[in-house]
């Protein structure tokens, strides 16, 4: 029996159609996806023939939860920490391949998104998800920071949204993806593919209007008073003592969410996200995040991570920091230097 395609690469009509095809992984994104996708992006951004480029994903579950860390976490085990910067740095390559692509490109979102899923979809020039939706940057409760460009991506979102998710990996519905600006548009998942039909055929982003629907209310802005009063403080101790003092059910769970994570990934997270916002840039943003990632199997807690929620599934990780307090600064000063074996850079190359 021949093995499925790990992502489906065609063109259809005027139209480069990507479909994320591991369902069986919640479509976790591999080096070999990543490569067949960023080859796709550089032949079609210098095609005329092609009009718009529309992503997908098969399965009901998830579009994509992330990349596939199991392979991470062996290599890097056994002393190979050069396959996760390699794996980062193809991945953080197609981030900013999509980010500047000359040409509309579309992303049809399903269920769970998180992690390299937003890296591949929510970059795109129109991010179309459906009512099942369930977005999630959860990177700080594995050792690790929300990357893929995402710290630019919270770093846009409403007033200090972008530390209160990006720290606590508090999950968003469609409606609330619509109000943070993570999303344009809802279609229900029943005329999803209606609407892929359409836009095959037409090759016009604008087609989504005649399907779409209007959000309702978002449950997060609710909480917007709250979340901009605690995480717009300076640090993460300034944020656990804020949390504490509101003394009710929303402080109480904000503080087990970020206990629950690295504090040293906490930290990182905080200072990305927050340059992110200012220089507003996704190179840029990529660039702070490889400084990270590429340092994290070795000299941060992502393999003590990995371990707990993935390989045993104990979820009880036993972080080397316990508190703020207990990391070094000259730690993390080092992950605000070069990345070994040197910086990510893009060069947007145009047709």
């Amino acid at each position: 029996m021949t093995e499925e395609p790990e992502v489906l690469i065609r063109r259809q009509g005027r139209v480069g159609h990507i479909t994320l095809n591991r369902p069986q992984v919640l479509n976790a994104l591999s080096p070999a996806m990543i490569e067949a996708i960023s080859n796709a992006l550089s032949e079609w951004a210098r095609d005329r023939d092609i009009a718009m480029v529309l992503i997908d994903a098969a399965g009901e579950r998830a579009f994509c939860a992330g990349g596939d860390i199991n392979v991470l976490y062996e290599r890097a085990l056994a002393g190979d920490h050069e396959f996760g910067r390699a794996f980062w740095r193809a991945e953080y390559r197609m981030n900013a391949q999509i980010a500047h692509f000359p040409k509309p490109f579309v992303a049809l979102v399903h269920g769970i998104v998180m992690g390299g899923g937003v890296g591949v979809s929510l970059h795109g020039s129109r991010r179309i998800v459906t009512d099942t939706v369930r977005f999630a940057m959860p990177e700080c409760a594995i050792g690790l920071i929300p990357d893929v460009g995402a710290s630019l991506l919270l770093g846009r979102t409403p007033g200090h949204f972008g530390e209160f998710l990006g720290l606590t990996g508090r999950r968003l519905d469609a409606a609330e993806m619509v109000y943070c600006g993570l999303a344009d548009q809802i279609v229900p998942a029943d005329a999803m593919d209606d609407l892929r039909a359409a836009l095959l055929q037409s090759g016009d982003p604008g087609t989504a209007r005649q399907f779409a629907t209007e959000p309702g209310p978002a449950a997060i802005a609710g909480e917007r008073a709250s979340i901009n009063a605690v995480f717009g403080l300076d640090t993460i101790e300034l944020i656990l003592e804020a949390s504490r003092a509101l003394d009710n059910g929303w402080g109480e769970e904000v503080q087990r969410l970020l206990r629950a994570g690295s504090v040293l990934s906490q930290q990182i997270a905080l200072s990305t996200i927050r340059k992110a916002r200012r220089h507003g840039s996704v190179v840029a943003a990529l660039r702070d995040e490889f400084r990270f990632t590429a340092r994290a199997t070795e000299r941060a807690e992502l393999l003590e991570g990995i371990r707990a929620a993935v390989i045993d599934k104990d979820r009880d990780p036993q972080w080397r920091y316990r508190t703020p307090d207990d990391v070094p600064d000259t730690l993390l000063a080092e992950f605000g230097e070069k990345a070994p074996g040197g910086d990510f850079a893009y060069l947007e190359k145009r047709p």
